[in-house]
């Protein structure tokens, strides 16, 4: 190429040419550094920090793995092409991966933090607040625990939008299975969508109306509420009849529900507080062990294993009975601690009136595993997940612990302290003022049913 140019370019003054060999020499010398420069301002690799060698063992394998604190994304990574000169280009493709690879939102990860918006609904306004669970009607007198809301540390969780979930829910069912806490929740999404659409109950059965059903006419959509505390088959246990201990069958369903999986566009689950409970387990048609029966002559076994099982087993046949194709998503809310000072049925309470700030308290050890076993058992079921079907772990216990203001207390009755208070006046710390709270449970909730 030099001689090329040279030959086509003739000076026209001799004496400044150089011989042939002597000027390919010199040119070779020049163009070491515009080389060595080319390299330096264009390889990305050159310029880059090295990077750890998990990282770079990632790429030698040609993918990138993004971890969350409970789920795990996979993006393949094309292989670089051997010209790198396009810097433009690459800078392009970096960013695509990066926005690919972002790890979805961390919502267990936050702070409380003051909000002057009010709710969405009042102890008035909404019909269908439990009684016990209505903290404004029954005179509470502060009102700053509804002035809160949840800020995630690394992404953002926006404001309940009525009308996308109705939106959502439009020509589907969706139904909380669990607990008290599963109907606490349900009764907070009623609420928040009734602030746009009045529900109407269309069915209900069993005491404490323990089976429920609403109808949103003009949505063509049904929310419905399954009194299921184990999720698996239970024979309750019966205090004014002695029976003070559940009989729980590990290896039964709880048909009540299960058998209408089939017409649920959504499912939330909810399950947790009845494991504390003295309880009977069996599997297989034995008794397996036992949870507080000194009276029994069984083997005394920690709830933990049972709640794992009952976890586990439900998601499981959630999936075996799902019709591959058929779009469901399954939600399980995470255990929501209660927050006595002192115990339960002795006057324990809780009178706080402001959230704790993080690292004032600590989640204890029964909220950490049954959260723990919750999340890895979703995470389990989704991956082994049929087509059509989705599970999602609503990890609510890190926000949840973090409020011991959002409860009843003593307000679970109506003017608790007319009279004076007495030797003792029962609290409810383990369910949540509607409004308050638990409906940040269902932010969460609507972000994850309409995120694909």
């Amino acid at each position: 190429m030099v001689t090329n140019f040279l030959q086509n370019h003739q000076l026209q003054n001799n004496q400044f040419l150089l011989p042939k060999r002597q000027f390919v020499t010199y040119a070779l010398y020049a163009l070491i550094p515009l080389a060595l420069l080319h390299y330096l301002l264009f390889n990305p690799v050159a310029t880059a920090k090295k990077p750890p060698v998990a990282v770079a063992q990632a790429r030698d394998d040609a993918a990138v793995i993004i971890s969350s604190h409970h789920e795990h994304v996979k993006v393949n990574a094309k292989q670089l092409p051997p010209d790198q000169g396009d810097h433009e280009v690459l800078k392009k493709k970096d960013a695509k991966a990066r926005e690919v690879a972002a790890p979805p939102c961390e919502y267990s990860d936050g702070e409380w933090v003051p909000d002057a918006r009010p709710p969405l609904y009042n102890g008035t306004s909404c019909a269908t607040i439990k009684d016990g669970q209505n903290c404004m009607a029954h005179g509470r007198p502060d009102t700053g625990y509804l002035y809160w809301r949840w800020k995630p540390r690394r992404c953002d969780l926006p404001a309940f939008s009525p009308e996308a979930f109705l939106g959502w829910l439009r020509n589907k069912h969706l139904a909380f299975v669990g607990d008290s806490l599963a109907r606490n929740q349900a009764e907070s999404l009623l609420c928040l969508l009734a602030s746009r659409s009045p529900p109407e109950l269309v069915y209900r059965d069993g005491e404490e109306n323990k089976f429920r059903r609403w109808a949103f006419r003009e949505h063509n959509a049904t929310v419905s509420i399954f009194w299921s505390p184990f999720l698996v088959k239970v024979a309750e246990k019966a205090e004014h009849a002695g029976v003070r201990h559940n009989n729980v069958f590990l290896d039964s369903f709880d048909e009540r529900w299960l058998s209408q999986l089939g017409a649920l566009d959504a499912v939330v689950l909810s399950i947790g507080h009845w494991f504390l409970i003295p309880g009977i387990y069996h599997d297989a048609g034995e008794v397996v062990g036992c949870h507080d029966c000194a009276e029994f002559n069984h083997t005394e076994v920690p709830f933990f294993g049972m709640f794992e099982q009952a976890v586990h087993r439900t998601l499981a046949e959630i999936s075996r009975r799902h019709v591959a194709g058929a779009d469901k998503v399954v939600a399980f809310t995470t255990f929501s601690p209660a927050h006595f000072e002192g115990e339960w049925d002795k006057a324990g309470a809780c009178n706080k009136t402001r959230p704790y700030k993080n690292g004032d308290k600590e989640a204890g050890y029964t909220e950490a595993e049954m959260r723990k076993t919750v999340v890895e058992e979703v995470a389990a079921a989704a991956a082994a997940a049929g087509t059509g079907l989705r599970f999602a772990a609503l990890d609510v216990t890190t926000l949840a612990d973090l409020r011991p203001d959002g409860h009843p207390g003593p307000y679970m009755r109506a003017d608790p302290f007319a009279g004076g208070a007495g030797p003792r006046v029962q609290n409810d710390c383990v369910h949540w003022c509607l409004p308050g709270a638990i409906d940040t449970f269902n932010e969460i909730l609507l972000q994850t049913i309409t995120s694909s």
